[in-house]
């Protein structure tokens, strides 16, 4: 279920606005509480000391989770006022050796912010606009509504609000399509209301980055480190999954299965890199990490004009709508979860995420020049965040709010949730005989996915897909359906879906794949 990839790549954080109000004699009922000309300055004053609480708890409560969860390992790093004051990793990599600052992680969707960064260092230089088409520099590009495709910005693809429904494109990924192909036949996907929906998609991401390193004249993995790893001297950091692999010090990926962590898959990300494909360690984002709550300066020089960068980190559009007045709801900038907490201080997050297995989270808090970084190499159940959200409680309040590691664990378990029509039924115990398997055999057309090929494989019939020509076993459950157990980023383990062929005059005609048919391009011609 092609859905999931929303939450995987971003795992939300609850995140709001406020307004700053101008007062007359102000009477503040609470201790604490100043007011000032700035949201800020009006929030709940910071606990005292708690910085320096937040960083005494950080490793015991990382050790408790690590003992709690099974979880291999994670690094974290904190900055405050331009200095790196924590950097330290724990549990293994891979199973034996130790997690080090220095560990190289693939950081999954916290590739958005970064890549947010890049397109406002272009911004600066005057190579492009947020608000600048992005036909004006990807020849040939198309959604299926011309007035979209004319007036769709790069602003718009950062915002996850071009219409692309949540995940487009994730299907053809895990079917081994490239970026290019990609993005040409997301042409064919149907749109939702323009700039008036938000749906989180790597594509739509991916789509803006291209049309900003297209005006650089680069390819974006070249743009990114060009512009922003090199000059930040983030040495470990890459765009390309290549580099990554040439790292020792590189963690390895454990998928969540039945309640534990298992090396089990590789992930290769390069297809939608600017929004998923990074990686790094928890020294070089810190780096990052410092260049944003400087907003553009580092080291005190200027990266990026403030004026470029503000954008991104201000609300674009409304990510998650509150369902009552007195609730909160969730914003998102340009690659950045924008909100206010609790306390009224104004935060930026992103979360990613790959089933695969990696989890990773950053969260800063700008009014105390303050930014907490967590990766690590386990599936998402929600450690990055609760380690982040119980730090930032204790900085705020001097104590964590509430237990973050069960509500995170319990927001994500929908997750590892089996998909596809046929996922935990039963097959029918008196069910209709096919045809001959021969009958189902040949080529048939799909002009989203491509050709599919369904031929005899060892006496069993299989479907043939996509460039990588991925097999799925085509088993036998009632006349002329079938059932196929996908296994990948977006199918977790007990996926299963219909393969139900049409028959005319005794001889299949197509087929449609309800798992792949969301947006009603999953049927198959002869």
């Amino acid at each position: 279920m092609q859905s999931r990839s929303l939450v995987l790549g971003t795992c939300p954080v609850v995140i709001f606005t406020v307004l700053s109000l101008a007062w007359v004699e102000p009477s503040w009922p609470e201790a604490g509480v100043t007011l000032g000309d700035s949201p800020s300055a009006d929030a709940v004053a910071l606990y005292p000391d708690g910085i320096d609480l937040a960083l005494v708890d950080l490793p015991d409560h990382v050790e408790t989770i690590l003992q709690s969860s099974g979880l291999p390992g994670l690094a974290v790093a904190v900055v405050h006022e331009g200095e790196t004051v924590f950097a330290q990793g724990f549990g293994t990599r891979d199973g034996e050796n130790p997690v080090t600052p220095e560990t190289v992680f693939q950081i999954a969707s916290l590739s958005k912010p970064l890549a947010a960064t890049v397109a406002a260092i272009q911004v600066s230089e005057g190579q492009i606009s947020w608000q600048d088409p992005v036909v004006d520099y990807l020849e040939g590009f198309e959604l299926s509504d011309p007035y979209v495709t004319e007036q769709v910005t790069i602003g718009d693809f950062f915002a996850h609000r071009s219409g692309l429904p949540m995940a487009a494109g994730d299907e053809l990924e895990d079917l081994g399509f490239a970026r290019t192909d990609i993005i040409e036949r997301l042409a064919l996907m149907p749109l939702d209301p323009f700039r008036s929906t938000y749906h989180y998609a790597n594509y739509g991401i991916t789509i803006g980055a291209e049309a900003v390193a297209s005006a650089a004249g680069m390819d974006w993995e070249t743009l990114s480190d060009t512009v922003l790893y090199q000059p930040l001297g983030m040495t470990s950091t890459s765009s390309r999954r290549a580099d990554f692999l040439e790292q020792e010090n590189r963690a390895i990926l454990h998928t969540y299965e039945n309640g534990v962590f298992e090396a089990l898959y590789e992930r290769d990300p390069d297809p939608q890199s600017p929004a998923g494909g990074v990686s790094s360690s928890v020294v070089d984002m810190a780096e990052w990490m410092k260049l944003i709550l400087a907003e553009g300066v580092y080291e005190g020089e200027p990266l990026v004009d403030p004026a470029a960068l503000l954008p991104a980190l201000t609300p674009q559009s409304v990510s998650t709508r509150s369902r009552q007045a007195e609730a909160r709801s969730g914003f998102y900038g340009y690659g950045f979860g924008v909100g206010v907490t609790a306390s009224g201080r104004t935060t930026l997050s992103h979360s990613g995420a790959f089933a695969l297995g990696a989890a990773t989270h950053v969260h800063f808090l700008p009014s105390a020049d303050l930014a907490i970084i967590v990766l690590t190499n386990g599936g998402p159940i929600g450690i990055p965040e609760a380690v982040a959200a119980q730090f930032m409680d204790i900085v705020q309040f001097g104590s964590a709010t509430r237990d973050w590691s069960a509500g995170y664990a319990q927001a994500m378990s929908p997750l590892y949730a089996p998909a596809g029509d046929l996922a935990g039924e039963t097959a029918p115990e008196d069910p209709e005989p096919p045809f001959s398997l021969d009958a189902y055999t040949g080529l048939y057309q799909n002009e989203y996915y491509g050709q599919a090929e369904v031929k005899i494989l060892d006496d069993a019939l299989v479907l043939v897909l996509g460039p990588e020509q991925i097999l799925f076993p085509l088993d036998s459950w009632d006349g002329h359906q079938f059932a196929i157990s996908p296994s990948n980023e977006n199918a977790p383990a007990g996926t299963r879906s219909s393969v139900l062929f049409a028959v005319e005059d005794e001889r299949t005609t197509g087929f449609v794949v309800p798992f792949w048919d969301t947006h009603g391009l999953g049927t198959w011609a002869r």
